[in-house]
């Protein structure tokens, strides 16, 4: 069998991408056997790390801040450390995938992350339960609007079942003399751990080392990548290609996209089970009711993402999701509420992580556009973790305010964003870019090549990088 390198060349050797011809039913076999493969397990790993990080929702509900002496806003500024080194190892995260092996680097800093929330539940002070939550990265794979809702969908499910496990687990408190929130951390972080570790030898690292794939559908699928990014790689990180990735504007209104949106996501998942107890329920029924909310936004988010992709649009559901979050945001502490701006801010979220994606070009620049994007812009949790404040309950006006604030910073870059990428198709039509073909010939094979001519698209996962801007 060929290697990769020289399947890539003879697709790089084709005048067009559409001179790579493969065959549709083969090509949907492939596709539908690579997810099979590949999607459950990383599926599972979201899932995981996600519920060991919102599980300090349901652990304050059964004593966390009694046990450990807490008060005044101790809470808040144990969510808002752990948010540091979240935001400040995404990129350097993605930059390893790129030089290590995925099933590594996941497993391992999968297994570390439940290492830490082990730790979380043995600690016997605020301080060195802050010193655990303050060490952990992870990194998220980036696909289409369907394949990101699926993966992203973890996130929202891990609510509902945080919510079950804390309900089960309630009944272990006095066991060996731990708290019932302390075994929350301890058995799920267990079986992170566990599954991290199994993980390992489940990934597949590269096409041509996948055992699952045979050698025709190995080289089938190399082929396919090779097309799809013919011209458009990046493939090289060099001074220019990261001023050309530090430079595009749309980079850092993505960010301010995810910034304005992810605040509802956290709010909810941190502190849905707290409001919830407020409104009138014991501890242990405010675990209980909280399962239904997030189940109705995962439902409400992959509904959205199969839409999405079909109509081929994104703006228009940031609009719809942001919309929703708003109402749920103004009705104030109610359930219903609860269910809108959970639901509203998930439909959107993973939205603008795709919309971004698909408008840049080449390997490392959508990897450090979407690292950055995620990273930064989950300093938005730095925010939901500091305004809901325990003096102002039940009411929490500064946490709905801000969020109703943040909502509408999402609204308007999702806005420019849009506009941006209307006036950037205008100008590749009038051959604005033609320029770009004389850059010298090192500078112009890695980067995004731009086509003389080029028709507005309202796509997704078309993508091809050198096409034009999706809306």
């Amino acid at each position: 069998m060929p290697d990769t390198k020289e399947v890539i060349d003879d697709a790089n050797s084709k005048e067009t991408v559409s001179e790579v011809e493969f065959d549709p039913a083969a090509e949907k076999a492939l596709l539908w056997k690579c997810d099979i493969w590949v999607v459950p397990i990383l599926f599972l790993l979201f899932l995981l790390s996600f519920i060991d990080r919102i599980n300090i929702g349901n652990a304050r509900l059964q004593g966390l801040e009694r046990d450990l002496n807490m008060e005044g806003h101790d809470y808040n500024i144990a969510l808002f450390i752990f948010f540091i080194p979240y935001i400040l190892l995404e990129v350097p995260s993605n930059l390893i995938l790129k030089k290590v092996a995925p099933s590594t680097w996941l497993s391992g800093i999968i297994a570390a992350w439940g290492i830490v929330t082990v730790c979380q539940g043995v600690t016997h002070s605020f301080v060195g339960w802050w010193c655990a939550v303050s060490s952990s990265a992870r990194s998220r794979p980036v696909s289409s609007q369907t394949r990101i809702n699926l993966f992203f969908s973890a996130s929202i499910i891990a609510g509902a079942f945080s919510g079950l496990l804390a309900y089960a687990i309630a009944n272990m408190d006095g066991v060996a003399g731990y708290g019932a929130w302390r075994w929350i951390f301890i058995l799920e972080g267990i079986a992170t751990v566990v599954i991290a570790v199994a993980s390992k030898f489940i990934i597949a690292d590269w096409p041509e080392t996948a055992k699952f794939l045979k050698e025709d559908e190995r080289r089938l699928l190399i082929a396919r990548l090779a097309a799809d990014n013919k011209g458009a790689t990046m493939d090289r990180l060099d001074r220019k290609s990261i001023r050309r990735c530090l430079t595009d504007v749309k980079v850092y209104l993505g960010i301010l996209m995810y910034f304005g949106i992810v605040n509802t996501g956290y709010a909810t998942s941190f502190f849905t089970p707290t409001i919830l107890n407020q409104l009138g329920w014991t501890a242990i029924m405010a675990q209980v009711m909280s399962i239904p909310v997030f189940v109705v936004a995962t439902v409400v988010t992959l509904v959205c993402a199969v839409i999405s992709d079909r109509m081929r649009h994104r703006y228009a559901f940031t609009l719809l999701g942001c919309g929703v979050a708003t109402i749920g945001v103004s009705v104030g502490v109610r359930y219903m509420a609860v269910f809108m701006v959970t639901a509203g801010g998930f439909v959107a979220q993973p939205v603008v992580m795709a919309w971004v994606s698909n408008n840049m070009g080449g390997h490392y620049k959508r990897s450090i556009a979407s690292s950055m994007q995620i990273g930064f812009g989950n300093s938005g949790g730095l925010v939901a973790s500091n305004v809901f404040l325990s003096s102002e309950k039940p009411g929490y006006p500064t946490g709905f305010g801000t969020s109703l604030g943040l909502v509408w910073i999402c609204v308007l870059s999702c806005t420019a964003f849009f506009w941006w990428c209307r006036r950037e198709n205008r100008i590749r039509d009038a051959g604005g870019r033609d320029y770009r073909f004389s850059l010298p010939e090192d500078e112009l094979n890695n980067i995004v090549i731009l086509q003389p001519k080029l028709a507005p698209q309202l796509g997704p996962s078309y993508s091809h990088p050198y096409g034009a801007l999706p809306f």
